[in-house]
C-alpha cells in the first residue's frame, strides 16, 4: 500500500516542480521583457541607504504629518533652492491648484489653455469656475497672450496659464493684460521646477505659482506639490486652507481641505534636493544628444526653449510634421512595437473631453494651433537613468524611415 502511494506522491511532487519551473521561466521572461522596455519617464531615486536615516528619525519622533520637522525643513530648503520667499507644501499639485483658486477667492470665468494635463481645468470645475479656453502660441505651445483679451468678459476674474514642458509663458505680456483688466494670475508651474528667466525664478510671476512633485516630475517627493506665495500673509491663508481652515485647536476660519504633505514625503524631498543638480545635468545631456541627432531628420521639429536662462529639461517633445515619411500615429505605434513608450502629450486636448467639449470656447475652430500641435506632438523618453544605448534605440526608430 505504501509503495504505490509513495510513487503517486513522487509524481505529484515532480509535476509541481515542473509547474513551478514553468512559473519561474515565465516570470524570468516577463522580467526580461520589462527590462527591455523604455518608458517616457522614470522617477529619479537616490540610493536607498541614504533614505534610512530620515526614516529612523521619523520612527524616533513619531511625527508623521501636520507640519512636522521635515515639512518645515523642506519648505525652507525649497525657498532657498528656488529663489523664492514663501512656499506652502501640499500633498499633490492638483490639491494645490484647487487651494490656490480658493486662496484668491476666484469665481466666475478663468481664461486658460486647452494644451495641458486635465488637472489644470479640473481644478477650476472643482471650484465651480468656468474654464474659458484660449489658443496657444505655435512656437512655445504656451497660452498665446494675443488671444487673451478677446476672451475676457465681465465674468472673467483670472488667467490660469501653464509653463508647458517647463518653458516660461510670456509672463510680461500676460501680466500687462491682467493689470489692465484687474485680473488675478495663477501659474500652473507643474513642469517648471527650477526654471529661471533673466529676472530670476519664473515662479515669482503672477499672484501664485503652483508646483507638482509627482513621481514623473524632475523633482519628486513620491507625491507632492507646493504653492509659491508672494508674502507671508498669503502663505498663512493657504496654510489655513490646506489644514481644514484651522488656526488653532478651537478656531476654524475657512472651509479648508486636507492638503498637507506627510513627513515621509517631505523627508524624501530633502534627500532629492541633494541630487537634483545631478539629475538636471543628466537630462541636459540627453536633451543635447536628441537635438544633435535629430536636427537633420526631415519632418521632425524639436521644440525650442522660450528664452529661459535656466532650463530643467523636464520633457523632450518633438512635432511630427507632414513631410516626415510616416504619421505621428504610425511613429507612436512603431515605438510601441519596439517596447519604447513615447507619449502623445498633450493629446487629446482638455477641451476635447466630455466635461468641456460642449463649451463655446472648446470649439476646434477657436483652437486651431492647439489642435494642430496635439495631432503632431510626441514626447520622447528622458530621465537620468536613460542609457546611451537606449537613447540610440529611440533615435534609430525615428531616423530609419
Amino acid at each position: 500500500m505504501n509503495a504505490p502511494n509513495k510513487s503517486i506522491n513522487e509524481n505529484i511532487a515532480s509535476s509541481l516542480i515542473e509547474e513551478d519551473k514553468l512559473v519561474v521561466d515565465i516570470s524570468e521572461l516577463q522580467d526580461r521583457c520589462a527590462s527591455n522596455n523604455i518608458f517616457v519617464t522614470q522617477p529619479y531615486l537616490p540610493p536607498l541607504e541614504e533614505f534610512f536615516p530620515y526614516l529612523e528619525k521619523i520612527w524616533d519622533n513619531k511625527i508623521l504629518t501636520n507640519g512636522g520637522p521635515y515639512h518645515q525643513q523642506l519648505e525652507k530648503a525649497l525657498c532657498e533652492y528656488l529663489g523664492v520667499e514663501h512656499l506652502a507644501l501640499f500633498t499633490n499639485g492638483t490639491i494645490a491648484l484647487v487651494t490656490a483658486l480658493q486662496a484668491l477667492r476666484i469665481t466666475g470665468e478663468v481664461i486658460t489653455t486647452p494644451y495641458s494635463f486635465v488637472a489644470t481645468a479640473h481644478s477650476l470645475l472643482w471650484n465651480g469656475i468656468k474654464p474659458v479656453f484660449v489658443d496657444i502660441d505655435p512656437n512655445t505651445l504656451n497660452l498665446d497672450p494675443a488671444k487673451i483679451e478677446a476672451a475676457i468678459t465681465p465674468q472673467t476674474t483670472a488667467i490660469l496659464p501653464v509653463h508647458c514642458y517647463g518653458h516660461p509663458c510670456d509672463v510680461k505680456a500676460i501680466q500687462k493684460i491682467a493689470d489692465i483688466y484687474n485680473l488675478k494670475v495663477i501659474y500652473d508651474a507643474a513642469h517648471a521646477f527650477g526654471v529661471q528667466t533673466e529676472s530670476g525664478s519664473v515662479l515669482k510671476y503672477g499672484d501664485l505659482s503652483v508646483l507638482s512633485f509627482h513621481a514623473t516630475k524632475v523633482f519628486n517627493t513620491f507625491e507632492g506639490g507646493a504653492i509659491v506665495c508672494p508674502d507671508a500673509k498669503t502663505k498663512q491663508r493657504i496654510d489655513h486652507l490646506k489644514n481644514f481652515g484651522f488656526v488653532d485647536e478651537l478656531t476654524v476660519v475657512a472651509p479648508g481641505i486636507n492638503g498637507k504633505m506627510s513627513e515621509l514625503n517631505a523627508a524624501f524631498g530633502l534627500l532629492q534636493l541633494q541630487h537634483i543638480d545631478h539629475a538636471v545635468a543628466r537630462r541636459k545631456e540627453i536633451d543635447s544628444i536628441y537635438r544633435e541627432k535629430l536636427k537633420n531628420v526631415k519632418g521632425i521639429r524639436c521644440l525650442q526653449d522660450a528664452g529661459e536662462k535656466v532650463q530643467n529639461y523636464s520633457y523632450f517633445p518633438i512635432l511630427v510634421e507632414k513631410d516626415f515619411p510616416i504619421s505621428r500615429e504610425e511613429l507612436y505605434q512603431k515605438f510601441k512595437d519596439k517596447n519604447i513608450f513615447a507619449r502623445r502629450y498633450f493629446y487629446p486636448l482638455i477641451s476635447d473631453f466630455p466635461m468641456y467639449r460642449g463649451m463655446p470656447s472648446a470649439h476646434k475652430e477657436n483652437l486651431s494651433v492647439a489642435t494642430n500641435a496635439a495631432s503632431k506632438v510626441l514626447c520622447l523618453p528622458i530621465y537620468p537613468a536613460l542609457t546611451p544605448d537606449e537613447q540610440q534605440r529611440i533615435i534609430e526608430v525615428i531616423a530609419h524611415n
